[in-house]
């Protein structure tokens, strides 16, 4: 009998232990990475950019309250929020109170699905079936019925009231210390079909220092729109960087049609001869439904631009 059950009773128990590690451990593990990105004018002195993303707030979440606090110690140029900052429909003040540090400083911001949405229990299998088929979100899929209405309302106007740009669907100047002046040009998420890339196109402008495109999820179609228009630089979140990964293989799944390759970190794109630089936030966050990370640690990014070589 032993022998019959020790196997399933072995994978069973490395299974749960997994489970506790990867929702006990390394969802609660931040990190902070640190990239460098040759995308600026010669000459223009190096612009620090902290990106925030996919924090999915849900209430009482105390620890990640403080990690996002103490990012302000970073003392970042300019601040990036790539969306999806709730999972709990009661989370805004509490995501308003963590990010309020960085506030101080000049920010800009674009929802994802999960601001607007609440989140609804999901079999995580369907992510490998939308691989598959290559219907993510609702490009493909039926729109989304009897769906828990965000206050996201709220969270624009706390974002606004802090001077924090909002950059769904425009793009807006934010000028920086030293009078620098950095154009943004944003989208709103394509992962639920409110990207409106015609009412942003034409590409960086010739009077600001430097330009640059944001989105919260990397699809491709938008990818292609920004590089084609020559932004050099392109931020995005949604992945998780896979949220759940195989060691020394990595990601299975991204949520939309970016390849695994680029699920998170910095890369390239290219799109009608021009080629821009990518970088993918794995966030900080997940589903309040799924809270589990594994070999993939939740991260916020802090970004060197610096002149081209």
């Amino acid at each position: 009998m032993r022998a019959r059950y020790g196997v399933p009773l072995g994978i069973t128990a490395v299974a749960a232990a997994g489970l506790l590690y990867s929702a006990g451990f390394e969802a609660r593990s931040f990190r902070l990475r640190r990239v460098t990105v040759p995308v600026l004018p010669a000459g223009m002195r190096p612009l620090r950019l902290l990106q925030v993303s996919d924090i999915h707030m849900v209430s009482g979440q105390r620890k990640k309250q403080r990690w996002l606090r103490s990012l302000a110690g970073l003392r970042p140029d300019f601040v990036i929020n790539t969306g999806d900052n709730l999972s709990d429909p009661e989370g805004v003040p509490e995501v308003l109170d963590a990010l309020g540090p960085l506030m101080e400083f000049p920010g800009a911001y674009v929802f994802g699905s999960n601001d607007y949405y609440g989140p609804v229990p999901r079999n995580p299998a369907r992510y490998l079936g939308e691989k598959i088929s290559g219907q993510h979100g609702l490009n493909g899929n039926a729109p989304a019925k009897r769906v828990i209405h965000n206050p996201w309302e709220d969270l624009r106007d706390g974002f606004d009231a802090a001077g924090w740009l909002n950059l769904t669907n425009t793009r807006d100047t934010l000028k920086l210390e030293g009078g620098l002046s950095l154009e943004l040009t944003g989208l709103d998420d394509p992962h639920i079909k409110r990207d409106r890339y015609a009412q942003v196109s034409g590409g960086p402008s010739d009077d600001a220092d430097f330009s640059m495109a944001v989105v919260h999820a990397p699809y491709l179609r938008v990818l292609d729109a920004f590089t084609a228009d020559a932004y050099p630089l392109i931020l995005a979140g949604h992945t998780h960087g896979g949220q759940l990964c195989i060691p020394f293989y990595g990601a299975l799944v991204t949520n939309c049609d970016l390849d695994t390759d680029r699920v998170k970190g910095l890369s390239t794109h290219t799109a009608e001869g021009n080629t821009s630089y990518l970088h993918v936030s794995a966030g900080c966050g997940a589903n309040r439904y799924t809270p589990f990370r594994f070999a993939c640690p939740p991260e916020a990014t802090l970004l060197t631009l610096a002149p081209k070589q």
